[in-house]
């Protein structure tokens, strides 16, 4: 990493509070170059509270496009952090027209050219592409890295049409946390505790909300650009990683949108910015490659950024199994069009007799993290466990001095002949590289509840005793499968705690490998390829955040416990976002969590989630001293889900606010 303290302008910051139209005002940071000309700006637009959780990675960046010409904005959505209002659900209404009012106000400032570009890394590349299809006219240019265009089929909530139980679990558990907690009085003064009080009489935990909506209505498609690219008018970089759940919206984007405005970057990253070094690498010199995407659409220079492949990827060459990888080996290849062609799908048909697949609950404890953000224990373990309690089936790659690598790039797919005793049901397809000496390592994977098998806004039960054809696609990914090697197609009905089951599917199906097919995606070099080259990645000076040594022994990251007496099987997860840290304003912000995921052999009822958030923010030179509790569960019977959630906020040792929910919400899909 190259820290630069020199660039072609200096810089200065201040906070400002942006009014919006209601009366709300939104809490921003804005580093500008010094100088009298205007400028074009860039907008950072975030629930994650800029005077804390995201300033470290906030002065990475913010401050490097200042120093390079540009007025760069972090600001933080109504209801969080220092702004007002109250907190609403993920991506709502009055979020995007908020975010479209920054970036009119920002095009109106005297230092600013006129012209604005958004940015962001998840929920801020969700809704720098949810703004562009607003289409407010100073919106030039986005760069959205690891964010999605479909928020019910590639979102944290569902998956293949079945319930997400790790993240629509976790990831409403961490909105509870963070939504509790309170502004910071050295930035919006002595009223805090009144706002703190106001915004938690409005928090509401979002999993009521995910759980109401089991296929893909008009909740989901608010905010889907998927229904309507064409209504983005903005430039738009697509950035993802191989190792990111959302990686699939790139190659949508570049599918769809026009040429002339559109590029395409997949590397081999985990749900990071690709210049942060965090694994799986390696690191790119990401601000300089987005500094010359500005400088074409926000300042009108006429550089080669266009002139690149519209897809730039990543292929990985074939590693043995692990839970982190500093580096992995492989190159970059680019394709002028995509689809591309220089893919071509294959079909390697399935051989034998019609087999009974009925995996045990616990299947998938080996799937490693959801959201892989970069810890050792993120990625999945050597898969010859899971594979055991799947149907496989194998394609030898070849071997000799003339065999080939199978080389593949974009999204596998499956068509499945299946047979159902029992209306619902759930299959999972794991496609694996398996070395000589029979390590398994996970390329990709892809699911699909089998009552969505006629699309994901409608449930239609299977009939029962029939066979059915179903297709359906694997994520993306770039790999290439080395001679001596075979790729593994393994095949399952359980995959806890990703995918959560229904009462009956311990049943299983029976596939026909006759009637069933895996098509790989099957690329051959291309004159694209050559001279794709990145600088090494640069940022501005970091923050200078602390991070306190601790006494306790740190617990496992993932641990699993299997209580042999009960048949029950439990994994613990410690998610590992940031941990205690001191800022160098003196906030001390400490930060614990804990996940569980438990699941009873042979019983899908038997499926409970628990999470634990602790929170604490304490600013010893004001006296001032906050804490957030949360509890979030989750259960199921035949009938639906039952949901708990309790949120406990204490100044000092004064409980100044506890409130409990308790719902149970029918199960009609997913």
């Amino acid at each position: 990493m190259i820290i630069r303290t020199e660039f072609p302008y200096e810089t200065t910051h201040e906070d400002v509070r942006i009014p919006l139209p209601d009366g709300v005002e939104l809490y921003a940071r804005i580093w500008r170059p010094v100088t009298d000309e205007p400028v074009p700006a860039l907008l950072e637009y975030l629930p994650y509270r800029l005077t804390d959780w995201t300033s470290p990675r906030d002065w990475q960046r913010h401050p490097w496009y200042a120093g390079h010409g540009y007025a760069s904005l972090r600001v933080d959505v109504r209801g969080h952090g220092c702004s007002g209002g109250r907190p609403g659900d993920e991506y709502d209404a009055r979020e995007l027209a908020d975010g479209a009012l920054v970036v009119e106000w920002l095009a109106a400032q005297p230092w600013c050219t006129g012209a604005v570009g958004m940015f962001g890394i998840s929920w801020g590349g969700f809704n720098s592409l949810q703004i562009a299809a607003l289409a407010p006219a100073p919106l030039k240019a986005v760069v959205t890295v690891c964010s999605t265009d479909d928020r019910f089929d590639n979102d944290v909530h569902y998956m293949g049409g079945s319930v997400l139980a790790v993240d629509m679990h976790a990831w409403a558990a961490t909105m509870l946390a963070f939504a509790s907690r309170p502004p910071d009085p050295r930035f919006v003064g002595d009223g805090w505790r009144q706002q703190w009080l106001d915004r938690l009489e409005s928090v509401e935990p979002l999993v009521h909300t995910w759980l109401s909506h089991q296929t893909r209505d008009a909740y989901w498609r608010h905010g889907s650009v998927c229904e309507d690219y064409s209504a983005i008018r903005a430039a738009v970089l697509a950035v993802g990683g191989w190792h990111d759940p959302y990686r699939d919206t790139v190659l949508r984007l570049v599918s769809h949108l026009p040429s002339s405005r559109v590029r395409g970057l997949i590397g081999p990253w985990s749900h990071q910015y690709p210049d942060r070094g965090l694994p799986p690498g390696p690191a790119i010199g990401f601000l300089q490659e987005t500094l010359r995407w500005w400088d074409h659409w926000l300042k009108g220079a006429d550089n080669d950024v266009m002139g690149e492949p519209l897809l730039r990827s990543w292929i990985s060459e074939s590693h043995p199994p692990a839970t982190v990888y500093e580096e992995l080996p492989g190159r970059w290849v680019g394709d002028r069009s995509w689809p591309s062609a220089s893919v071509v799908p294959v079909p390697y048909g399935l051989q034998g007799a019609p087999v009974v697949v009925a995996s045990p609950q616990h299947t998938g404890l080996d799937a490693g993290r959801f959201f892989p953000f970069g810890n050792d224990a993120d990625l999945p373990p050597d898969q010859r466990e899971e594979d055991a309690k799947s149907a496989c089936f194998e394609f030898p790659v070849g071997s000799g001095p003339d065999a080939e690598a199978v080389e593949i790039l974009g999204r596998p797919s499956v068509t499945l002949r299946l047979r159902l005793d029992v209306p619902y049901g759930q299959v999972v397809a794991r496609l694996c590289d398996v070395a000589p000496d029979g390590a398994s390592t996970l390329v990709t994977r892809g699911a699909l509840n089998l009552s969505a098998r006629q699309g994901r806004d409608r449930a239609v039960p299977w009939p029962v005793g029939s066979y059915e054809d179903v297709t359906f696609e694997l994520n993306g990914i770039g790999h290439s499968f080395p001679p001596g090697h075979r790729i593994r197609l393994a095949l399952s009905s359980a995959y806890w705690p990703w995918i959560w089951p229904r009462a009956g599917s311990e049943a299983g199906w029976t596939l026909d490998p006759a009637g069933s097919v895996l098509t790989l995606p099957v690329r051959t070099a291309s004159a694209a390829d050559a001279g794709i080259v990145f600088e090494a990645p640069e940022q501005s000076e970091p923050l200078g955040v602390s991070y306190p040594a601790t006494l306790d022994e740190p617990r496992p990251e993932r641990l699993v416990v299997r209580d042999v007496a009960r048949g029950v099987w439990r994994l613990e997860v410690d998610p590992r976002y940031g941990g205690t840290r001191v800022y160098p304003d003196g906030l001390e912000y400490g930060e614990d969590a804990v996940e569980e995921y438990e699941i009873a052999d042979g019983d899908p009822l038997s499926a409970r989630t628990r999470s634990e958030w602790r929170i604490r923010l304490h600013r010893p030179e004001l006296g001032w001293d906050a804490r957030v509790e949360t509890r979030s569960e989750i259960s199921c019977d035949e009938g639906g889900f039952v949901t708990s959630n309790e949120v406990v906020c204490r100044e000092g040792d004064e409980v100044v606010f506890h409130r409990t929910w308790e719902r149970r919400l029918p199960r009609a899909a997913g």
